[in-house]
């Protein structure tokens, strides 16, 4: 069982709220980790497998997320320990929302994460009455539609092209491998291919294809809409191989697009990428990280190459009162010059201070923080002179 106390450091948590339903089976938890510079927003998952530790460390990914991007929200997460798949989950979901209603949306806006949809954000309106309690929603409730227009998986490209470009070789000739071939690993391996890269491998959770002349992008991504993850047992054109064969291909760039801590230190000795791309959160250990800046492979960190997905969710908490539609054309070129910008900026400062890149971001972000934190009054009276 997680101590909860003993997740509270210096930055937070500032609220653990966890919270249960006996009619409905549903079980949740809520972690506000930093809110000195605005309101908790993240996003909110369902699986069986939640846990108050994941949520908290998710919750502290969004601290660093906002403040890397210089967007005033303050991180938060939520999670919800049920299937998705359950005939029950609109009971379960609305369950959950209802016993968070002191704190949303006054201290954290729902979003979405693994295992919600659009529809699962509008239901969460609906419940407590409030257009401003979610974001996430379709388009036809004014929502900006995060996973149909692929716009986390356009930053993660352009998060990639910059590192490129700042790692001494263009993306233009690039071999990329992606594990995970969903909303995000689909919109990246497209924006990838637009900006003339070659996507040589894919993955989702039936297995995983590798073709070193190139698979063929378009055509994984129409497959997809027809058989989701089923999409490698019908391309047809190279065999299926075991998920995870993916990760350990020859390629310029790896972009884990799946789910947190899937390369260990082990692991890392025995990628094959220049540099490797974070578009899933936490998808590297600590260890693995020290073991792929020793042997030279580039990083760029999670909370800065996802970060498209941020940039659009504020967009979409400035409309959630709005009469009027976020305009997608306004979205794009801003996570193409924030991703770009902060990219670079990361390596530069891992480069001039010798620090590894989630060192250097990470200090970037707490930076923002903490000047917020003097500034409220939230530090202890011996740092606020």
């Amino acid at each position: 069982m997680t101590d909860t106390l003993a997740l509270i450091d210096e930055w937070g948590p500032e609220k653990v709220v966890v919270v249960s339903h006996r009619r409905s089976g549903m079980k949740g938890v809520l972690v506000i980790d930093n809110t000195a510079r605005g309101t908790g927003k993240g996003g909110t998952r369902m699986s069986p497998h939640v846990t108050v530790g994941e949520v908290a460390r998710l919750a502290r990914v969004m601290t660093w997320k906002w403040a890397g991007v210089d967007m005033f929200h303050g991180g938060a997460k939520a999670g919800i320990a049920a299937d998705p798949a359950s005939p029950d989950k609109e009971a379960i979901l609305r369950a959950f929302v209802r016993a968070l209603s002191n704190e949303v949306p006054r201290e954290y806006v729902l979003g979405l994460d693994v295992g919600l949809t659009e529809r699962d954000a509008a239901i969460i309106q609906d419940e407590l009455g409030d257009r401003g309690a979610a974001v996430g929603t379709p388009q036809e409730l004014g929502g900006v539609p995060y996973d149909a227009l692929g716009i986390t998986g356009y930053g993660v490209a352009e998060a990639a092209d910059a590192a490129a470009g700042a790692s001494g070789f263009s993306l233009a000739t690039a071999r990329v491998s992606i594990q995970g071939f969903g909303a995000v690993g689909g919109a990246a391996a497209r924006r990838l291919a637009e900006l003339g890269a070659t996507v040589v491998a894919v993955s989702t959770a039936r297995g995983a294809l590798h073709d070193p002349v190139g698979l063929d992008v378009e055509r994984l991504v129409k497959l997809r809409e027809i058989h989701g993850d089923a999409l490698v047992d019908e391309y047809g054109s190279v065999p299926v191989r075991a998920p995870g064969t993916e990760l350990l291909v020859p390629c310029d760039i790896l972009v884990p697009a799946a789910l947190q801590d899937v390369i260990d230190a082990e692991l890392a000795t025995r990628l094959r990428a220049r540099l490797v791309v974070e578009a899933a959160n936490l998808p590297t250990s600590p260890q693995a990280q020290r073991v792929l800046a020793e042997r030279g492979v580039g990083i760029v960190p999670d909370f800065i190459a996802n970060a498209g997905g941020v940039v659009a969710a504020g967009f979409a908490m400035e409309a959630r009162y709005s009469p009027f539609r976020p305009d997608p054309a306004r979205i794009f070129p801003l996570v193409s010059a924030k991703l770009r910008d902060n990219t670079e900026a990361v390596l530069a400062t891992a480069r001039t201070c010798g620090i590894p890149p989630h060192e250097a971001a990470r200090t970037i972000a707490q930076d923002r923080v903490r000047a917020a934190m003097r500034l409220k009054g939230r530090v202890p009276l011996a740092e606020r002179a």
